[in-house]
C-alpha cells in the first residue's frame, strides 16, 4: 500500500473528509468530524489508527510493525509501519476497525446523516 492507495481507500468510506489540522505534513482522515486515521507525509510511511484496547495489545505483540500510537493515547491508538511486513488486507481491516470505532461513537444524529451502505 502506498499513500495514494491509502488516501483513495479512506476517502471511499462513507462520510470521510481529509485535512491538515496540525501542520502541512500530517494528513488526517475524519468521519463526522472525528479522527480515525492520520499519517505523516514526510519520513517513513506509517499510520495511526484507533483500536480496541485489548486488540491493540494483541496486535503489538503479534506484529513488529505495530506499536503504541505515536503522540496519541497509547491505550486506544496504534502506529503501524507500512513497510511491507503486514499484508495490505490486514491494514485495510485495521483501517475499517478504526473507522467503525469512531463512527459508532458519534452522536446518533451525525451517524444518521452519514449514509453507510
Amino acid at each position: 500500500m502506498n499513500i495514494e492507495e491509502l488516501r483513495n481507500y479512506c476517502l471511499s468510506l462513507p462520510g470521510v473528509t481529509e485535512d491538515f489540522p496540525f501542520d502541512e505534513v500530517t494528513l488526517v482522515f475524519k468521519v463526522g468530524g472525528k479522527m480515525f486515521l492520520l499519517t505523516g507525509l514526510d519520513g517513513d510511511f506509517s499510520i495511526n489508527v484507533k483500536c480496541d484496547p485489548e486488540r491493540a495489545i494483541q496486535l503489538r505483540e503479534q506484529y513488529a510493525a505495530v506499536r503504541p500510537g505515536y503522540h496519541m493515547s497509547k491505550k486506544h491508538w496504534n502506529t503501524v509501519d507500512i513497510d511491507g511486513s503486514v499484508a495490505d488486507s490486514l491494514i485495510v481491516d485495521w483501517i475499517n476497525h478504526s473507522y467503525e470505532l469512531v463512527f459508532g461513537a458519534l452522536p446518533k444524529r451525525i451517524r444518521d446523516s452519514i449514509h453507510v451502505s
